[in-house]
């Protein structure tokens, strides 16, 4: 069975950074697709990156430019870098693991939350001005 444990975040101010990592076990392979998503208060949850098993990302473009989605699989770990981080970050974070290698566009490369068979029990992100 497939455990995910997310850790780091936390409360910042605009402009900061936080790094989420991800820590994955019960896995048989450590190269899956797998994606970070974040709920807002009273908002559906939405893909924000994803990473396939060659290292391939894709990020939501309100993203693009300020998060980096990386995997040390080694260690089993995803992590998500945010930088210049905006009020509208605000959320709670999830990490999501699929059995799939590559990204499928029926479900929006990464970013469709239906094709994740496994989540994590999130982190709170909290951006203030």
């Amino acid at each position: 069975q497939v455990q995910l444990v997310e850790s780091g975040g936390g409360s910042v101010q605009v402009g900061g950074s936080l790094r989420l990592s991800c820590a994955a076990s019960g896995y048989d392979r450590s190269t899956y697709v797998m994606g970070w998503f974040r709920q807002a208060p009273g908002k559906e949850r939405e893909g924000v990156a994803a990473i396939d098993s060659d290292g391939r990302t894709n990020y939501i473009d309100s993203v693009k430019g300020r998060f980096t989605i990386s995997r040390d699989n080694a260690k089993n770990t995803l992590y998500l870098q945010m930088n210049s981080l905006k009020p509208e970050d605000t959320a709670m974070y999830y990490c999501a693991a699929d059995l799939s290698l590559y990204f499928s566009p029926s479900h929006g490369y990464g970013l469709g939350t239906s094709q994740y068979c496994c989540w994590g029990q999130g982190t709170r992100v909290t951006v203030s001005s």
